[in-house]
């Protein structure tokens, strides 16, 4: 069977005074005319990425505005999610493809999850291409089915696109966060484009006192007297983290004295984590200057809180990403972020806000020791970073987004009916300017 996971309870009356009011009021509003919709969010893991931490905080929210909702996860061994690594790095483009015995294990995990999935629900939203062959198998009439694909797929492997392409044909919507993310000859005529958010009450991104952000670094062995910047994200080569130390070593021949910290959580839907993982402990080995931590050796949530709280740059070089959470988290704290030119990482950061956007370790390096060498100027960078977040980058306004689409379709006929109607351009979509 499905696991089901669970949550705490949350309120949004808690974020009165941190998201904009207008946006709490026009939730209200739009949750009261779905009141009382069952809704399903299915995805691979339950911890280690951007996924998880998002439904963490918005499924106990959707309960408290008067909505069903439950968050499950399909299974899978580690043949399973060694095939689904491939496809998640063919749709951004990745070379190679999948052999015919891979193409039916993936099919065989969506046949065995498919009857775990109960009868009931107004709306699946199933996010990724893990659990997307399910839509097919599963479906229920009355039902509307929500594809949330939360990578860079604006160039996808062509063999691999092909593959997967017949299993959306089945569902009712689709959510992008870049409307140039959406694949050619794309099957699901109704499409979304919604960006992602962070909680700012979650533990990660809760305002902690300086003191015991201080005692947290020190405590698991990183010197606060010496100047610090930060890589927080999953091992993974569309990160770079080979390159974030590359530009690291140009930056320390002027600033002996920085450290590195590489901290990150390792999830399992992502077993190829464990080979990034490994080059980059060959590649750092020796170097005290040189910090690597991940979930496994206790660094969790609270802990990235510090590290984002406190250092004095934020890396994200991502050379594709889909959204980049980590850097919304930690310009949510007033840090400035250096930060690769990709996918929705310029969204968070247009020109003069909240860090420099690179497109090289060269690029990188020279970013980090500008404003590592001008403290104002990062200061500035940080504090208008924090205000662009807080207006378009908050979990409320990724509810009100999400809510506003799952209106429209409401109304609509589902896939299964014979005339399906088209959702007008825009509809539930996040004018993010």
């Amino acid at each position: 069977m499905l696991d089901v996971i669970d949550i705490g309870d949350r309120s949004l009356a808690a974020y009165r005074g941190v998201a904009p009011d207008e946006q709490l009021e026009e939730l209200v509003r739009v949750s009261q005319r779905l009141r009382g919709a069952r809704i399903l969010h299915l995805n691979a893991t339950s911890y280690g990425g951007g996924v998880s931490e998002i439904l963490r905080s918005c499924v106990p929210l959707l309960r408290d505005l008067g909505l069903q909702a439950e968050w499950k996860i399909i299974r899978g061994d580690d043949a399973f999610f060694q095939i689904t690594k491939r496809l998640h790095n063919g749709l951004q483009g990745a070379p190679g493809e999948l052999s015919e015995t891979e193409k039916a294990l993936y099919l065989g995990n969506a046949q065995l999850n498919a009857p775990h999935l109960a009868e009931g629900y107004d709306f699946v939203i199933v996010h990724d291409p893990q659990p997307a062959a399910i839509a097919g198998l599963a479906r229920h009439r009355g039902s509307r089915w929500i594809w949330r694909c939360h990578i860079d797929t604006a160039h996808p492997n062509p063999a691999i696109w092909e593959f997967l392409t017949p299993y959306l044909a089945a569902y009712d919507a689709a959510v992008f966060t870049l409307e140039n993310f959406i694949p050619p000859h794309f099957p699901i005529r109704r499409v979304a484009i919604i960006p992602p958010a962070i909680d700012p009450l979650s533990p990660k991104n809760l305002a902690l006192p300086k003191a015991l952000a201080r005692h947290i670094l020190e405590w698991i062995g990183v010197r606060l007297d010496q100047p610090l910047v930060t890589q927080v994200s999953r091992f993974d080569k569309w990160k770079d983290p080979l390159g974030v130390v590359a530009a690291y070593r140009l930056v320390r021949q002027l600033i002996p004295q920085l450290q590195l910290a590489l901290v990150s959580s390792m999830a399992l839907d992502d077993p190829e984590a464990w080979d990034i993982y490994e080059k980059v402990r060959a590649d750092t080995t020796g170097d005290p200057l040189i910090h690597v931590f991940t979930n496994l050796v206790g660094v969790g949530n609270v802990e990235v809180n510090a590290f984002q709280s406190l250092s004095d740059v934020v890396i994200q070089k991502s050379l594709r990403e889909g959204f980049g959470l980590v850097v919304s988290e930690a310009l949510w704290k007033g840090t400035p972020v250096v930060a690769g030119r990709v996918g929705g990482i310029p969204m968070q950061m247009p020109p003069g806000t909240g860090g420099i956007l690179v497109d090289s370790i060269e690029e990188c390096a020279e970013a980090l020791i500008h404003l590592l060498r001008h403290p104002r100027i990062s200061r500035a960078l940080g504090e208008s970073g924090r205000e662009r977040v807080r207006h378009h980058f908050l979990m409320p306004r990724l509810l009100l987004d999400e809510l506003l689409l799952l209106e429209r379709l409401s109304g609509e006929q589902s896939r299964e009916d014979p005339h399906p109607s088209p959702l007008p351009e825009g509809e539930g979509a996040a004018t993010v300017g």
